[in-house]
């Protein structure tokens, strides 16, 4: 696996949208009315996943413009702070470790000795600049993105009892479909006029702590000829335990943008 597929993994929940520009932001009104919560959208915040800790390991297939790897993802996050993942191949042999937090990415390429040191912002070289860290840990653990749910002008529909929830951010759109038992089953975020799209698809979940945990996770990113595909199986899910995040990255190691 070389050094972009690797990164291509890191990234793979965010690589969906735009290159150019977001349009400016309409003025804020003085006064904005104010909205009477959906009962829907009550319902749908109800049932997000509630946690302070979560780590699970998956068993993940990726593939990116056909080249096929079969790797083992270790993930642990710290609600809101950091999300830590470790990627292992054949005989458990690490080759990628990564530490995500609200103000800095960090990747280490264990395989060519290599690492990342960037601000969160360096995903939008391959992210719209409305993705943040809490849509990405979102992503991870199944929920609703916030800015979906906190969307006063987003559309929310319900035909017998499945939901569905469409909106946009600026220029970056977004669907999401949640099942009976109001859990996301697929999301939907792109900008059509450049071709760029990201799909997700939690299709089961297994009961953690009396909460619903997805354990199917189907990523599709296109992005004009380039295509991504990852497909997640958990295999163990936890929730508030007490976890350790350990990075470091050896002295040995030269950035790998100086490679």
């Amino acid at each position: 696996m070389n050094k972009l597929a690797i990164l291509s993994c890191m990234l793979i929940m965010v690589s969906c949208a735009a290159h150019k520009q977001l349009v400016a932001n309409q003025p804020a009104q003085a006064n904005p009315p104010a909205v009477k919560p959906d009962s829907k959208l009550v319902s749908i915040k109800q049932h997000q996943l509630v946690f302070n800790t979560f780590a699970a390991k998956a068993s993940t297939k990726l593939d990116i413009d056909g080249g096929s790897n079969d790797v083992t993802l270790n993930m642990r996050i710290d609600h809101g702070k950091k999300i830590w993942v470790s990627i292992t191949a054949i005989l458990g042999i690490e080759i990628a470790r990564a530490l995500i937090t609200p103000d800095s990415i960090l990747i280490i390429n264990k395989l060519q000795g290599v690492y990342i040191k960037k601000p969160f912002s360096y995903v939008y070289q391959y992210a719209n600049r409305q993705v943040n860290y809490n849509m990405l840990e979102s992503i991870f653990v199944g929920n609703a993105i916030p800015e979906a749910l906190n969307d006063q002008r987003a559309h929310i529909q319900d035909d017998n009892g499945t939901m569905s929830l469409t909106g946009d951010l600026q220029d970056l759109a977004y669907k999401l479909l949640f099942g009976q038992e109001v859990k996301v089953n697929q999301l939907n975020l792109g900008n059509p006029d450049d071709g760029q799209s990201l799909q997700v698809n939690n299709s089961a979940f297994i009961t953690q702590a009396n909460q619903l945990v997805p354990s199917q996770i189907d990523i599709q990113s296109v992005s004009h000829n380039k295509k991504i595909k990852a497909n997640l199986h958990f295999t163990r899910v936890d929730l508030d335990q007490p976890l350790q995040y350990p990075f470091n990255i050896p002295e040995s190691y030269q950035p790998a943008d100086q490679n």
